[in-house]
């Protein structure tokens, strides 16, 4: 149970480590990019023996490393965003309940069953996006950050579903480690791309406070991965109900800090979108 624990503490982590970046100044793309570099080493360190010489024979996983590394940056730019402009427990609801997508696919995909309780938990999934994003406040930059929420929501899902159809079909070329590892690697070089020519038009500089930044971020966003691999063999539960127990405690905890730590206000609608995503979630662990 210790690494189900661990997962749950270092995911929640990550966006705490969003919230405080503004205190500090820290440059959250800055911060983002070098994560990526972190997190690569992290995998490559621990999974880099793992490495089959046929991985380089048969090179189709390549593409999906790259297409998950597109998603991975721009998605973790866009949460570092969201969390700072809609809240920490928002914006991990929108991403925990980007589930819903990844079982919809499925569904399509691989021509699962879909019960009753399985459409209720995906409508409810719905409803808690809809009604977290609600605002009234008239602030054009609060009133427009919804589409934050929206873009994390289906983003996640469909990132969810591509590392699930690659561990179906690429497993046996390149381990789930080794091609988190790689599409961590690769969204770290698109992303020192980018900020290298940012550099060069002069838009930007490089602080050491952003590397230390990035390095605090990589190191738990590797490891919250790496241990919830490591719980899927460890618990004697199924992998759904890990997943599932995993993004209630997330959204919990999130919920707790942004309320009592940077005192996050939460208001009726928002309060009923957070109780219909853990309700969902629940749901989502009784069909599994």
């Amino acid at each position: 149970m210790t690494d189900l624990f661990l997962a749950i503490f270092l995911s929640s982590l990550i966006f705490v480590i969003f919230k405080v970046f503004p205190r500090f100044k820290i440059d959250t793309f800055q911060a983002i990019v070098f994560n990526y570099i972190s997190a690569f080493l992290c995998g490559y360190i621990l999974y880099g023996s793992d490495l089959k010489d046929e991985a380089w024979e048969n090179t189709n996983w390549i593409f999906y490393a790259v297409l998950a590394a597109l998603l991975f940056i721009s998605l973790f730019v866009l949460m570092g965003k969201s969390a700072q402009k809609n809240g920490m427990a928002i914006t991990s609801v929108a991403v925990k309940m980007s589930m819903a997508v990844s079982v919809l696919g499925m569904v399509f995909i691989y021509n699962e069953q879909l019960p009753f309780l399985k459409i209720i938990a995906i409508l409810l999934a719905f409803s808690g996006v809809i009604l977290v994003s609600f605002s009234k406040k008239s602030s054009d930059s609060k009133q427009q950050t919804w589409w934050m929420l929206l873009i994390l929501f289906f983003g996640s899902g469909i990132l969810d579903l591509l590392l699930n159809y690659v561990q179906k079909t690429q497993v046996d070329v390149i381990s789930t480690a080794l091609f988190s590892a790689f599409g961590f690697g690769i969204a770290g070089l698109i992303g020192l791309g980018i900020l290298i020519a940012q550099i060069i038009r002069r838009k930007t500089r490089i602080e050491f406070r952003n590397i230390i930044g990035g390095v605090i971020l990589g190191v738990p966003n590797f490891f919250s991965i790496f241990l919830l691999m490591r719980a899927y063999n460890s618990v004697t539960w199924s992998d759904s109900s890990v997943l599932a127990v995993i993004n209630v405690a997330v959204v919990c905890i999130s919920t707790l800090c942004g309320t009592l730590i940077f005192s996050e206000k939460i208001s009726w609608a928002k309060g009923l979108g957070l109780c219909c995503s853990l309700f969902a979630i629940y749901l989502f662990y009784l069909v599994n």
